[in-house]
């Protein structure tokens, strides 16, 4: 097993490229399964998470070849079952039932369990099913699904905390081969959503209104194949951000889509930085002056993404003054804060609201990532700490983010990667 050494107090300056988006790669990789014709995917970042569903998709039959960041999968034969094995390792497997629903009209696949972060249950998937004229059935730790035939209906799909996107993206899946006309109501609006969208449209099918609450989509009779380049992570963009503003004297990222991380650049800007961006660039620098603390409320896109919270706490933990962030996606999540106060960090939790009082510096020490985000907030804690951060459990990392420890080497941070 790996584990990451942070050698703390080295500046980053330069430019990187961004990766694709983890997020929409993997229903856009379960969308193929709605036809059996070949499809491209471009810009496929190289993940655990990604390589698991690929394997999700051979075990169901469909054929894969993947060359560096070119994924083809032809689905030409689906078997419709999907049990515990394959699908254990990683909870946005279960975006497979819409297009085995959609394509077999019938589907089993095994639920893949819990999340550090709190429990994200599937109901609404299963509602979304269920309006369409699907039997759903749980047992034995499985979901099945089956239709003689669907048909288009109204579906709500908003949840306690928000709009639920693996709940949108598997209910447009089933829809677009479905009879008649389905309207998503309390549709999630993140970007990931919009790039499956135009991912289906590319195969034929009809859907309207990604992006808003109400998605409306026109069954048709068959899906062909197509190609499509997966956009850039808009987490990942964040991420890196961060790390600029922690340590850097000036970093300059590319192949990213600024309207996509307006809540987080408005949040650096806000707390001093410099913020500068192009049509496909964004720089990140300090501004000679003292940054400001903050006040943040993780919300539903196009709010702060509960996605950037953890890195932001580690941003904050050395700004000078007292900051607040309200978690109002995931309230449980702040597996962080207990490593980042081994580190000295100062933070205190009030049911789902961290209040954060800046210390002039942490201390690399050794600590343990719980999830993804929760690693990269302890990655760049450590590249501002002094002395070196031993981060243990990083395959958290590499569930998604492609080449992390590499890209903040090219930036001039000194981190590695060794064997426990």
């Amino acid at each position: 097993m790996d584990k990451i050494l942070v050698h703390g107090g080295y500046p980053l300056s330069g430019s990187i490229k961004i990766s694709g988006s983890k997020n929409s790669a993997l229903p856009i990789i379960a969308a193929t399964l709605l036809t059996p014709d070949p499809c491209v995917l471009r810009r496929v970042p190289d993940l655990s998470d990604t390589n698991y569903m690929l394997q999700i998709l051979m075990h169901l039959g469909a054929e894969v070849e993947r060359a560096s960041g070119t994924v083809t999968v032809k689905a030409e034969k689906v078997n419709s079952v999907a049990p515990y094995e394959v699908v254990r390792k990683m909870r946005a497997s279960v975006c497979v039932l819409g297009p085995l629903l959609g394509r077999c009209k019938e589907a089993t696949v095994s639920l893949p369990g819990g999340c550090v972060i709190g429990d994200r249950p599937i109901d609404l998937h299963l509602k979304g099913f269920e309006a369409l004229g699907a039997a759903v059935r749980v047992e034995n730790g499985n979901v099945k699904v089956f239709a003689p035939k669907l048909t288009g209906a109204v579906v709500n799909l908003q949840g306690k905390f928000g709009p639920t996107v693996l709940g949108t993206d598997n209910v447009m899946m089933a829809a677009v081969l479905a009879e008649g006309v389905t309207v998503i109501e309390g549709a999630a609006t993140e970007p990931e959503v919009c790039d499956l969208a135009d991912f289906l449209n590319k195969m034929g099918a009809k859907i309207e209104g990604a992006g808003t609450r109400r998605i409306i989509i026109e069954g048709v009779k068959e899906l062909h194949g197509a190609e499509h380049d997966i956009i850039p992570d808009r987490i990942e963009t964040g991420t890196f951000l961060v790390a600029g503003a922690i340590c850097g004297r000036g970093i300059t990222l590319h192949r990213v889509r600024p309207e996509h991380v307006i809540s987080v650049t408005t949040a650096l800007a806000q707390s001093g930085f410099n913020v500068a961006t192009t049509a496909n660039s964004i720089s990140v620098s300090p501004n000679g002056a003292h940054t400001k603390p903050l006040e943040l409320t993780t919300q539903p896109y196009p709010g702060f993404p509960t996605d950037m919270q953890a890195q932001m706490c580690a941003l904050l933990a050395t700004t000078e003054g007292t900051s607040v962030i309200t978690e109002k996606v995931f309230p449980q999540r702040y597996m962080h804060v207990a490593e980042l106060k081994r580190m000295g960090a100062q933070v205190e939790i009030e049911g789902a609201t961290a209040v954060i009082q800046g210390v002039e510096r942490l201390y690399g020490a050794p600590v343990m990532a719980s999830d993804l985000r929760a690693s990269a907030a302890l990655v760049l804690a450590g590249l501002k700490a002094d002395g070196v951060t031993e981060i243990r459990r990083v395959y958290h990392i590499d569930r998604g983010y492609e080449h992390l420890d590499e890209k903040l080497s090219e930036l001039g941070a000194h981190i590695e990667r060794v064997k426990e």
